[in-house]
């Protein structure tokens, strides 16, 4: 099979997490925060040197990470932590996820909130004075941005959105999904409040590991309630950080898995790992340009992307390609991606796109098995 949906999740893996994975149930397999034997303490030690290599990645040693499950609960603990804070004049980019729309929509309904679309322009540019302007008319409590869009793979240049941001005051979330680990972030600058990862995604970890890091200083309001292995008889969430977000059994083994990527990660260097999946994007374009019939979708020259490539085929709708290229023996993501917003905006919903997806690890012979697909396409069009 060749892998071409990397966006969803990286894959392969890097061997060592494998092996940690699987060292760490063999070895340890004990819960932390839950004892004071060995084994447990062995746990507590793991997950705290974890965090402090995502905050070595991230170049964000003064601020706190918090681990979750997936990045959509990271999402949905700081929106509705910040809605619960009184935020009510909310901007988004035209790119996020249904992890950020759809927890937005929720409050939307009864007029909570007011939600506004940051300013793009058709060739898939920000528009920096116009969203000077925007905020200007309307002032903004929350900006939140997907640093690459999952769907087209475009780099939005956060950095100058959170300083505009805070000159207004708003509080700023960045989504790294799609970029921690592979584009580099200095995240110590007080502009960025909130930035969220995803474990499984260019962090090469494993699923169901992935988290936030935030401003201590921020009082966020807990929306999930539940034991943290002390303050036991306190029925309110402890007030310190990251306990008072982190509710319930971790997922061990998946921090030990994620572990060893990010130190695989920092052993290549972000540098390689980046020019690495540039290198495997240029190549996918090339090919897909050969063929009449593919029509790449928001690719432009002056703009900054990630190895997310998407296409329409001329006669046969998303869906259908997702079926031919999965006979073909070729991952693709088809449809909405999970983001309608992109799509309304590219001019491609309902239908979606047909999206490739490149990694560190994508391989020639991926490639080469695409090309057949892309022959066989040919032939029976």
């Amino acid at each position: 099979m060749a892998y071409f949906d990397n966006a969803a999740t990286t894959y392969p893996k890097p061997e060592v997490v494998y092996t940690s994975m699987d060292q760490f149930y063999r070895l340890n397999g004990a819960n932390a925060g839950r004892g004071r034997y060995n084994l447990a303490q062995g746990a507590n030690a793991l997950i705290g040197e974890t965090r402090a290599l995502v905050q070595e990645l991230l170049h964000c040693p003064a601020k706190q990470v918090v681990f979750t499950p997936t990045a959509t609960i990271a999402l949905n603990i700081i929106i509705q932590g910040l809605i619960r804070n009184g935020v009510q004049t909310i901007y988004i980019s035209p790119f996020e996820h249904n992890a950020v729309t759809r927890t937005l929509h929720y409050f939307q309904k009864d007029g909570t909130i007011i939600v506004h679309q940051l300013a793009v322009s058709r060739d898939f540019k920000y528009d920096l004075d116009r969203t000077k302007y925007q905020f200007e008319s309307e002032r903004p409590d929350l900006v939140i941005v997907s640093h690459a869009s999952n769907v087209f793979g475009l780099i939005a240049p956060v950095t100058e959105i959170c300083s505009l941001a805070k000159n207004f005051g708003a509080a700023t979330v960045i989504d790294m999904a799609q970029t921690a680990g592979l584009v580099d972030c200095n995240l110590s600058l007080n502009i960025f409040d909130f930035a969220v990862f995803a474990g499984h995604k260019t962090l090469y970890g494993p699923t169901g590991i992935s988290g936030f890091v935030m401003d201590p200083s921020i009082d966020l309001p807990p929306v999930l309630f539940g034991g943290t292995g002390f303050e036991s008889a306190n029925q309110n969430m402890p007030l310190s950080v990251p306990e008072r977000y982190e509710m319930g059994t971790m997922n061990i083994s998946g921090i030990a898995g994620l572990n060893a990527a990010i130190k695989w990660g920092l052993g290549c260097g972000i540098e390689e790992i980046w020019e690495k999946e540039q290198e495997h994007r240029k190549k996918l374009i090339a090919l897909l340009q050969e063929y009449w019939f593919i029509k790449i979708i928001g690719n432009y020259p002056d703009s900054n992307y990630v190895g997310i490539v998407s296409c329409l085929i001329e006669g046969i709708s998303s869906d259908s390609a997702g079926d031919i290229f999965d006979r073909c023996g070729v991952a693709v993501r088809t449809g909405l991606q999970c983001a309608p917003l992109a799509h309304q905006f590219a001019g491609t919903h309902p239908a979606g796109t047909i999206r490739f997806s490149v990694g560190y690890f994508t391989s020639e012979e991926d490639f080469e098995e695409l090309r057949q697909a892309l022959d066989y396409i040919e032939e029976n069009l």
